[in-house]
């Protein structure tokens, strides 16, 4: 027979733990302790959050701030749907005078449904692909053109890189940040 005392608690013990598990990855943030302090820092040495009062509301406008899109600083995508590519500005007829071994090349990349052009070995592939004629060339300048973006504010901050077109950043954290990343941070 149990001990309908100990099976109470037990029960209890249960419950408890699971409330504190679930409460746990609501507030749980995508951030590491090292980025949630270089967003800390990178908040309070922003001149434009001075006035920003301490509390939900202005963790959402620094939130909302943080996740707009920068001005100039490129990223690699890290997923890029070929058939996006192939129906918006591909040359065709490039395609097929392509040789026996760069057809194979851009063949499996295309298999793949969608590629992380952040990867050196995709950008390898993508070059060695589209290479030679002028022709070729522009194909491949339209294949990079779907290769990068824009990084956001909190993107930027921890992205590696130049950012610039021609050599785009790399990122680190990919995403966006809520109001509870930002009071986390600040600990507000």
């Amino acid at each position: 027979m149990m001990n309908t005392k100990l099976a109470g608690t037990t029960w209890a013990s249960l419950i408890f733990c699971l409330l504190v598990f679930f409460a746990g990855i609501a507030s749980a943030s995508g951030l590491t302790t090292a980025q949630r302090a270089a967003l800390a820092a990178d908040i309070t040495a922003a001149q434009e959050f001075a006035a920003v009062p301490h509390n939900e509301n202005g963790a959402y406008a620094i939130a909302e701030a943080y996740n707009l899109p920068t001005a100039s600083f490129v990223v690699w995508k890290t997923s890029v749907n070929i058939d996006q590519i192939m129906r918006n500005g591909i040359a065709w007829d490039r395609v097929d005078n392509l040789s026996v071994g760069k057809a194979r090349v851009w063949d499996w990349m295309s298999r793949l449904g969608s590629f992380d052009c952040s990867r050196a070995n995709i950008r390898a592939g993508i070059d060695a692909t589209w290479v030679g004629t002028a022709a070729d060339l522009a194909v491949r300048a339209t294949v990079y053109t779907h290769c990068k973006r824009l990084a956001t504010r909190v993107e930027r901050l921890f992205a590696t890189g130049t950012g610039t077109t021609n050599d785009p950043g790399l990122l680190v954290f990919e995403g966006a940040i809520n109001y509870r990343d930002v009071a986390d941070a600040m600990e507000w």
